[in-house]
C-alpha cells in the first residue's frame, strides 16, 4: 500500500454513555450505551499508522464498524482526552491492534472536573477484541486521571467490557476517580451471548502499571456475582434453593487466562487487585500498599483471589502496610483443580494476615511466604463455604502475629475454623514461627534472613 496523508472528519451521531455505579462488591455496576450529538474525529494516517486527536469537546469515538483499522494497525494518540470510548474494534492473534501514545509526546486520558453525568469514564473498551493499549514506554507517557470531585466514585478510569478480551494492558499510570480498571461483562437478559458458559472471555493482560489515589478497587477484574438475577437485573449471592421460581437466573461470563503483574498499587480506597470468575490467573511481582483506606471491612484485601476463580498461581507479590488483610483467598476446587500462593511477602496489616475462605474444597498450596507484622493471626482458614480440605502449608515464616501481645498462642500463627484442616511441613518444608522480628533474624524491608537466621529454608526471598 503507498503511503498517503489525508485527514478523515466524520460526524458521528452515536456515542456512548456510561452510567458507573459504585464499585461496591454486591453493586450492580452498569453498562449501558446511550447517545449524544456532534461528536466528530479527526484521524490522520500515514500508511497504517493513523493518529487520533481529539475533537473541540475533548472526545474520541472509534468505532470500527466500517472496518477502518485493521490488524495490525496501529492507533497513535496525541493530546489531551475528556473521554476515549472504543468499540467494535477487532485485531487477530498474530496481529493485534495497538493504541499508544504517539512518538515523543504525552497522552492524558479523563475528565478530574467530571462531578456526574454523562462520559463518568475516561476510557472504555467494548465489543473489542486483540488489542494492545498502554504507552511506548514507562509509565508517563500515558496517563489516566479520574474524577477528584464528590462523585468521583461513580467514575471508572478504564473499562474493559461488553465481551472485550485478548486484552492487552500496559506502560501507563492511572490515578484518581473511582475504579482504576473495571474488566467485566455484565449479564443482558435476551442476549445468550453475555453469560456462561455459552460465552467466556480469554487472554487478559495487565502489567507494568502504576494505579493510585483511586477511590475504590485499583483492579476489578472478573464478575464477583455468583448468579445474576435477569428478571430483577441484580446480583444474586444465595443458595440456588433460595432462588425465586418466576426469576430467571444466569452465571456471568468468566475469564480464562489473566495475568497481571509488574504493577505498583498504591493509596486505594477499597481492595487493591480484585479478581474473580477467572480459570487460569497468574498475579505475580506486583507491590501493593496503603489499601483500604475507606476502612471498610466488607473491601479490605490487598490481593483478594475471589470466588468462580479456578487454578491461581500468586507468587512473588510484596503487599505491606496497608489498613485491611493482605490477602483474600475465596476460590473453588474441583477435579484437577490447583491454587498456589507462594513466595509473597505479606507485612504490615491491621486485620489477620492472610485468609481464607474458598468453596467446592478448594486444596491450597502454601508456601514459602512471609506474613509478618499483623495486627491479628497470621494464617486465618474458615471452612464454612467448603475449604475443608487439607491444605499445604510448607516452609512459610510467621512472624509477630497479634501486634506481638503476649502470650501468643499457636492458633495466633495458624487459627484453623469451622472445620478447616492443613498438613504442616518438616524438616526443610517446616514453618518458621517467630513471636518477633528480633527472634526471626531477618531485615527491616523486606525481612530476608541474615546471618545466624533460624528462618532456614521457610520464608519469601526477593528474586526482583
Amino acid at each position: 500500500m503507498k503511503n498517503r496523508n489525508y485527514i478523515v472528519q466524520s460526524m458521528i451521531g452515536a456515542a456512548m454513555l456510561f452510567l458507573a455505579a459504585s464499585c461496591q462488591k454486591e453493586d450492580i455496576l452498569q453498562e449501558k450505551l446511550d447517545t449524544d450529538n456532534g461528536l466528530s474525529v479527526i484521524t490522520t494516517t500515514t500508511g497504517r499508522q493513523f493518529t487520533l486527536v481529539p475533537d473541540a469537546y475533548g472526545r474520541l469515538l472509534i468505532d470500527n464498524s466500517a472496518k477502518t483499522y485493521l490488524p495490525g494497525d496501529v492507533i497513535n494518540l496525541k493530546g489531551t482526552f475528556k473521554a476515549v470510548q472504543v468499540v467494535n474494534l477487532s485485531g487477530s492473534a498474530s496481529a493485534p491492534i495497538t493504541i499508544r501514545n504517539l512518538t515523543g509526546t504525552t497522552v492524558t486520558i479523563g475528565n478530574p472536573s467530571w462531578n456526574g453525568g454523562a462520559y463518568g469514564v475516561a476510557c472504555v473498551f467494548w465489543n473489542c477484541h486483540y488489542i494492545r493499549f498502554g504507552g511506548q514506554a514507562g509509565q508517563s507517557q500515558m496517563i489516566i486521571s479520574g474524577s477528584t470531585q464528590a462523585a468521583k466514585a461513580s467514575y471508572y478510569d478504564l473499562q474493559i467490557g461488553n465481551k472485550s478480551d485478548n486484552i492487552e494492558v500496559s506502560n501507563m499510570t492511572i490515578q484518581y476517580g473511582g475504579n482504576g480498571i473495571v474488566a467485566k461483562t455484565d449479564p443482558v437478559r435476551g442476549d445468550a451471548t453475555t453469560v456462561y458458559p455459552n460465552t467466556t472471555m480469554s487472554n487478559l493482560k495487565i502489567h507494568d502499571l502504576l494505579i493510585r489515589n483511586t477511590t475504590n478497587e485499583a483492579m476489578y477484574i472478573g464478575h464477583t456475582a455468583t448468579y445474576w438475577d435477569l428478571t430483577a437485573n441484580a446480583p444474586y449471592y444465595g443458595a440456588t434453593s433460595s432462588m425465586t421460581a418466576t426469576h430467571q437466573y444466569v452465571q456471568p461470563i468468566i475469564w480464562r487466562n489473566v495475568k497481571i503483574y509488574n504493577n505498583k498499587v498504591q493509596n486505594i480506597g477499597l481492595d487493591g487487585i480484585q479478581t474473580a470468575a477467572i480459570d487460569q490467573l497468574e498475579i505475580y511481582r506486583n507491590e501493593v500498599t496503603n489499601w483500604a483506606t475507606q476502612r471498610n471491612s466488607a473491601h479490605n484485601g490487598g490481593i483478594l483471589i475471589g470466588g468462580r476463580t479456578t487454578n491461581t498461581n500468586t507468587h512473588d507479590n510484596y503487599v505491606h502496610d496497608g489498613w485491611g488483610e493482605l490477602c483474600q483467598f475465596y476460590g473453588s476446587g474441583g477435579s484437577g483443580v490447583t491454587h498456589i500462593i507462594h513466595n509473597n511477602l505479606f507485612k504490615g496489616g491491621s486485620l489477620d494476615g492472610v485468609s481464607m475462605r474458598g468453596y467446592s474444597n478448594a486444596i491450597v498450596q502454601f508456601t514459602n511466604n512471609t506474613i509478618a507484622y499483623t495486627m491479628g493471626n497470621s494464617l486465618r482458614i474458615n471452612g464454612t463455604t467448603g475449604q475443608t480440605g487439607v491444605q499445604i502449608i510448607n516452609a512459610n515464616a510467621f512472624i509477630r502475629p497479634v501486634n506481638a501481645r503476649t502470650p501468643i498462642y499457636a492458633k495466633n500463627y495458624i487459627y484453623l475454623e469451622n472445620g478447616a484442616r492443613v498438613a504442616e511441613g518438616t524438616s526443610t518444608l517446616v514453618n518458621g514461627k517467630f513471636p518477633t522480628w528480633l527472634s526471626a533474624k531477618v531485615d527491616a524491608t523486606y525481612f530476608q534472613p541474615l546471618a545466624g537466621s533460624p528462618m532456614g529454608s521457610a520464608g519469601y526471598r526477593r528474586l526482583y
